[in-house]
């Protein structure tokens, strides 16, 4: 009987004992997603935040709405057609269970972003305050806590929880970065996660491993470096490091004890023969464990050489690589800058897809999420500080570029993704100072680069666009937008070679142009007639405007996905005939909202991007698809155009996009031949068909072979001989239903009947009833304004089983309702 007893009492120590331990690893990080409670406005002081409210009293004021975890303030008026998205502050408050498993540990806070000036408090008190939208910043709440179970209303008001306050705000100030200049929004709000962390007493701060290799591969170096958060000044402790293969072997061991421990320490240095080596085909990382006392962490790192060749091209692992690239910002509809690791992980994704090996970063430190992405992925990375036109402020200003300098380089340290550190963009462009002084400007630019190279020697710096300063940094981007703010496409490979004749390093990030989704055209190249050739294709000031200045696609071309494919097929099919050419982005992979943008096809969107703002990919994906992967594929030109014209029996190009080594094209299932690819034959690689047309549908299809793999693709298009005038009347019509959402499609017709299929006309959409449009998406279907696109419009109706009425309108014509 006492045996079982005993037996009983040890099984349950043991069972407590591992509850314990899994519950110590489950809780030392806690992603604080949920039960946030959110104002739009700012308060009188912390005190409402937190004050009771009292039975019988009227409601609380404000107004706390209910949110979750990342949030940001400008999730739908960054691009509202109708206002100027909202910069302020802005209040999120929480009650935390807070339950820390160490003695004598410490409860930090731990923000991977947040926008743009934080202050932090627990229930009246300020803990902490940060200036900086994209850095990731911790905090000491422990004895904030401490003091405040101390209070009553600890257990009587909050229940035996923390209050959280914390207050957001991006208002504008001159002597902060980035400058509200800049071409996209400077959001509010936690749009990045936030993580209660619980910590030893003794605990790793940072991880410094940098893995160094020869050219050849054959022999690897690992220096660790580690910070400590040691609070209580502890003296003693062990020190032990694991390195893991990518495998999930372990290949070295380090095991110390240390008396002392002051700065970033020098733990090991060991050799690694023969590393499995990280390239962008097969990105093969390796473990760096650190653990001292009872606190661990773990770094990911990877063995490349790299080099950006004086007057030549880049090279990885000792071979040539094209950097084939693009950029990125933190926004999406419906969300703006608040992305979930969901959304960002399929964003990646799609890059990776499209055949990207290269991103820049613009224009800002981004979410620890991408890094990660980009070094599983194989995605070499350009990540800046976001020093963003506007010139140059004074001393806060300066010191906080250099803070969030000093932040970038060493949170993102270790990836072994990252070859460039970026220390501006665009900082000839003036504005926000009296004073625009180019010789203090290259001054401070020459603080940062050395301040980079001290804290990184290992990696190059860049910055693009500011010809006063290309000698300073490392690698040299100018501007270059041939065939859209300036010149002529076929003007790409000239100006490109003069560019790179001036620089020892050249690389060309931002290039291409604006593109409306879901327009087309006929006749594409038109503006290009207008333009004189020979006079640069750099951006100059006011190119950016749609009045005004000097003949320019972006000012009188059509912003169709017609014209955009044409001058991507160019630059691509070129980009394979620069031998010394280091590589190239592409601006930018989705479109994003700005400012300073209103009166375009979707108001406050940047357009530039191959996918729009929702992930719906543009025909420019496939082109570069086209160019950049091997896996087998096909596309042919206009998946989102179902109606072309022309004159009866008129011979019409049909593209196809594809990376096999033919392709044959059947029109209404009738072979019309095969084509073989060559990647200099502009456009399309040669895979394109002229084909006489006639008034009807056609079906198009198109078999593509890659040695012994066939893809195929295919769409259905009406072809209209029906010539027509002016717009005159709408329609608008119910497309599709599906879970209680309409899809509703406006049309403009002239006089006769006639769709006018070139009509760009500004439409409006609005809603009277209990339904809601799926509005202030920055996409062409989701914008209560927007250009039509070849006589049609698009928006998406929430219907909530109730009756609505639906307008359009538009300057000139009759409205429209649909009930």
């Amino acid at each position: 009987m006492q045996k079982k007893k005993w037996l009983k009492r040890v099984t349950k120590f043991f069972l407590l004992m591992l509850l314990f331990a899994n519950k110590l690893q489950a809780q030392t990080s806690q992603r604080l997603n949920n039960d946030w409670e959110f104002v739009k406005q700012d308060l009188g002081g912390v005190w409402e935040a937190v004050r009771p409210v009292k039975v019988g009293q009227p409601e609380e004021l404000p107004f706390w709405q209910k949110v979750s975890l990342p949030h940001c303030f400008n999730a739908i008026d960054a691009v509202d057609p109708d206002v100027n998205y909202y910069q302020g502050p802005g209040w999120y408050r929480t009650n935390l269970t807070v339950e820390n498993p160490y003695g004598k540990g410490r409860t930090l806070l731990h923000f991977e972003g947040a926008g743009q000036k934080t202050a932090v408090y627990i229930y009246n008190t300020k803990v902490a305050e940060h200036v900086g939208g994209y850095d990731e910043w911790t905090i000491d709440l422990t004895k904030a806590i401490a003091d405040f179970k101390l209070l009553p209303v600890f257990k009587t008001q909050f229940k035996g929880k923390i209050p959280l306050i914390i207050r957001c705000d991006n208002s504008r100030d001159l002597e902060m970065i980035p400058s509200s200049l800049s071409d996209f929004n400077v959001y509010g709000g936690l749009y990045r996660y936030v993580n209660l962390i619980y910590a030893p007493q003794l605990s790793v701060d940072k991880v410094f491993a940098h893995a160094t290799v020869d050219a050849k591969g054959n022999v690897g170096k690992v220096s660790i470096k580690a910070r400590l958060f040691n609070p209580d000044q502890l003296k003693a402790t062990q020190v032990n490091i694991a390195i893991v293969d990518p495998s999930g072997k372990s290949i070295a061991n380090f095991r110390k004890d240390i008396s002392a421990f002051s700065g970033d320490s020098l733990l090991w240095e060991t050799t690694v023969k023969s590393p499995k080596l990280w390239s962008t085909d097969v990105p093969q990382r390796y473990t760096v464990k650190v653990d001292i006392g009872e606190s661990s962490l773990s770094e990911r790192i990877g063995f490349r050489n790299f080099e950006f060749v004086k007057k030549g091209p880049f090279m990885l692992n000792g071979k040539r690589l094209l950097l084939r690239g693009t950029h990125r910002h933190e926004d999406h509809a419906g969300v703006a800058a608040a992305m979930t690791e969901e959304m960002i992980t399929t964003e990646m994704k799609m890059m990776k897809e499209m055949g990207v090996n290269f991103i820049r970063l613009g224009h800002y430190q981004q979410s620890r999420i991408v890094l990660d992405l980009c070094d599983s992925l194989g995605i070499l990375v350009w990540e800046e500080i976001p020093w963003c036109r506007g010139g140059l402020g004074g001393p806060i200003y300066q010191a906080q570029a250099k803070r969030m300098l000093t932040n970038m380089i060493e949170q993102h340290y270790n990836h072994p993704a990252i070859i460039i550190w970026g220390l501006g963009n665009e900082n000839d462009w003036p504005g926000d100072f009296p004073e625009f002084d180019q010789q203090k400007i290259r001054a401070f630019m020459t603080e940062l680069n050395t301040l980079s190279h001290q804290l990184d020697p290992s990696r190059s710096t860049a910055i693009r666009r500011c010809d006063f300063c290309r000698d300073i940094v490392d690698v040299y981007s100018p501007s270059i937008w041939a065939g859209w703010y300036r010149g002529d496409y076929t003007e790409y490979k000239d100006v490109s070679l003069t560019e790179f004749n001036k620089s020892d390093r050249f690389l060309h990030v931002e290039w291409g142009g604006d593109s409306h989704a879901r327009r087309h055209s006929e006749n594409p190249d038109n503006a290009l007639s207008k333009i004189k050739k020979g006079g640069g294709a750099d951006e100059r000031a006011g190119d950016a405007s749609l009045y005004g200045g000097a003949a320019r696609v972006s000012k009188d071309g059509d912003w169709s996905e017609s014209y955009i494919a044409n001058l991507i097929d160019w630059h691509l099919k070129e980009q394979e005939t620069m031998p010394w050419l280091s590589g190239t982005a592409y601006w930018p992979f989705k479109d994003f909202s700005t400012p300073i943008r209103p009166e375009n096809p979707v108001p406050y969107v940047n357009q530039k991007g191959v996918v729009e703002r929702d992930f719906t990919k543009k025909e420019a994906f496939y082109i570069f698809q086209s160019y950049w992967t091997t896996v087998p594929m096909v596309h042919l030109y206009g998946h989102s155009w179902p109606t072309r014209w022309g004159s009866e029996g008129e011979e019409k190009m049909i593209k196809v996009y594809s990376n096999c080594d033919e392709a044959e094209l059947f029109v209404n299932d009738k072979s019309v031949g095969i084509r073989k690819r060559n990647s200099q034959d502009f456009p399309a690689a040669g895979l394109r068909w002229q084909v006489p047309m006639t008034n009807g549908k056609y079906t198009l299809k198109v078999v593509a072979k890659k040695g012994k793999i066939t893809v195929a693709d295919e769409i259905t298009q009406f072809y209209q001989t029906a010539k027509w005038d002016k717009p005159a009347k709408m329609t608008l019509e119910k497309v599709e239903e599906k879970d209680g959402v309409l899809t509703l499609e406006a049309k403009v017709f002239d006089a006769n009947g006639v769709q006018c299929l070139d009509a760009a006309n500004q439409v409006s959409f609005t809603l009277v009833g209990d339904g809601e449009l799926i509005r202030d998406r920055g996409t062409s279907i989701g914008s209560a304004k927007v250009q039509m696109y070849n006589g049609r419009a698009m928006i998406k109706v929430k219907t909530n089983g109730a009756k609505n009425v639906i307008a359009v309108q538009s300057k000139g014509i009759p409205t429209v309702f649909f009930e």
